[in-house]
């Protein structure tokens, strides 16, 4: 089930909305004027969308301590744009 919510429930309805978080496991999405404001997550549910990229990202930087090749800004993105587009890339 979506739960959505007007962001003035933070301020005034707090510990019903933490509760639905961690309760459900879901996310709380909270609009202002109507619109799209912010998402609230527990803090399982953000590490287990984040955790997998602070791994790579980590192995990233090991690699790079252990090699002189450096890139351009240019150049990685060329070779993001590539892989996205589905050629491959050097």
């Amino acid at each position: 089930m979506l739960h959505i919510r007007p962001v003035s429930d933070l301020r005034n309805k707090f510990p019903e909305i933490e509760s639905t978080v961690l309760q459900t496991g879901e996310p709380v999405y909270l609009t202002k004027n109507g619109y799209g404001s912010m998402v609230l997550l527990s803090l399982e549910q953000y590490a287990a969308l984040t955790d997998d990229v602070e791994l790579l990202l980590d192995e990233a930087d090991r690699a790079a301590e252990l090699s002189d090749l450096r890139c351009s800004g240019q150049e990685v993105f060329h070779r993001v744009r590539g892989r996205i587009h589905g050629r491959k890339a050097l």
